[in-house]
């Protein structure tokens, strides 16, 4: 059975960080790429950040450039997400998930899915 299991969410004042951490098994983690979701309160799931299998790439979205940062262990089956600047409007579930393909923006390409972490910024 596989299994994503993230955590590191929490309450922060803005311009403050946060570490977020997943946890994978059940599955060959060095042949996966992985990435980071995350969805506030009635809006749709948005793409964060990815990373690709051999981590020879990584994808962010424009909102979170410079700021975010996504790193795998493949020893560990461990990804994770270093947020730093963290405004009100990073407010939001976030989620870990893996997809077979290379590395990829679009949620439906993603396999597996975590539980999700709350993270909340305060103004």
């Amino acid at each position: 059975q596989v299994q994503l299991v993230d955590s590191g969410g929490g309450l922060v004042q803005a311009g403050g960080s946060l570490r977020l951490s997943c946890a994978a098994s059940g599955l060959t983690f060095r042949y996966i790429s992985m990435g980071w979701f995350r969805q506030a309160p009635g809006q749709e799931r948005e793409f964060v950040a990815a990373i690709s299998r051999r981590c020879a790439s990584t994808s962010y979205a424009d909102s979170v450039k410079d700021r975010f940062t996504i790193s795998r262990d493949n020893a560990k089956n461990t990804v994770s997400l270093q947020m730093s600047s963290l405004k009100p409007e990073d407010t939001a579930v976030y989620y870990c998930a893996a997809s077979s393909m290379t590395m990829t923006e679009i949620p439906s390409e993603y396999n597996y899915w975590a539980q999700g972490t709350q993270v909340t910024v305060s103004p």
